[in-house]
């Protein structure tokens, strides 16, 4: 059956879901419990948009809950920050046993459903959700909500540029910008699958709330209906 190239399809990932500490981690954690409840332990409130945009697209969602203190499914395998300072400390037979048990097997799910669904629709538009906190080394962050997207793939700048625009006409009120709070070319998942599957196969952004919305259900929950309708534009049109 020939690809849909009309259609892309969607995929929603979460890789810092939640802040569970598998049972054979937690006496690492017994003084860090504070750490775990902040942004420190996961991304806050991300979980609940990405699972509320799934229902709404609807799209799939493939959602990590382990926190990325003990390994951040985020980042590249030799990337210096893969491990906490907590868990940095683990022996290299430990952090071999946490990297096969938890991170390869993620990353895996998400290279195995992206492949899938390239071969079903011909281009999926993957959206990594995540969540940022408003101050950050005593330094207020003035956005709500943010794409990262890398500006040398121009189907990702034109997909950004236009939900940005859009999402602004739809609320004014948000703080809506680009590449912010951080570079969307920065290490990362969505910038290992880049190097995998080309621009005319792959779109690839992530999405930054600002973790304040998230003291609002209902501000939020409009932010992702909006999302959900605009995207539903865009992509399927």
């Amino acid at each position: 059956m020939k690809p849909s190239w009309a259609k892309p399809a969607i995929l929603l990932t979460c890789e810092h879901g939640g802040a569970r500490v598998p049972a054979a981690y937690r006496q690492l954690f017994t003084n860090h419990k504070t750490l775990l409840t902040g942004h420190a332990g996961s991304d806050i409130g991300a979980l609940g948009a990405a699972r509320q945009l799934s229902r709404q697209l609807p799209a799939p969602l493939i959602a990590a809950t382990t926190t990325r203190l003990l390994i951040d499914l985020n980042r590249s395998p030799t990337h210096p920050k893969v491990w906490s300072a907590i868990s940095r400390s683990l022996s290299p037979a430990v952090r071999k046993t946490i990297m096969l048990q938890h991170y390869l097997p993620y990353r895996s799910e998400v290279d195995n459903a992206l492949a899938a669904l390239i071969r079903r629709h011909g281009r999926v538009v993957h959206i990594s959700v995540h969540s940022f906190t408003d101050i950050l080394q005593g330094q207020q962050r003035n956005a709500d909500l943010g794409f990262l997207y890398d500006p040398g793939r121009r189907p990702e700048a034109s997909l950004c540029r236009t939900l940005a625009k859009e999402m602004k006409q739809r609320q004014p009120e948000l703080r809506v910008r680009r590449n912010y709070p951080y570079r969307g070319t920065a290490d990362g998942l969505i910038t290992a699958l880049r190097r995998k599957y080309s621009a005319g196969t792959y779109i690839g952004l992530e999405l930054e709330l600002n973790q304040q919305l998230f003291a609002h259900r209902s501000m939020w929950q409009r932010i992702v209906r909006n999302l959900a309708t605009t995207l539903q534009k865009q992509v399927h049109g």
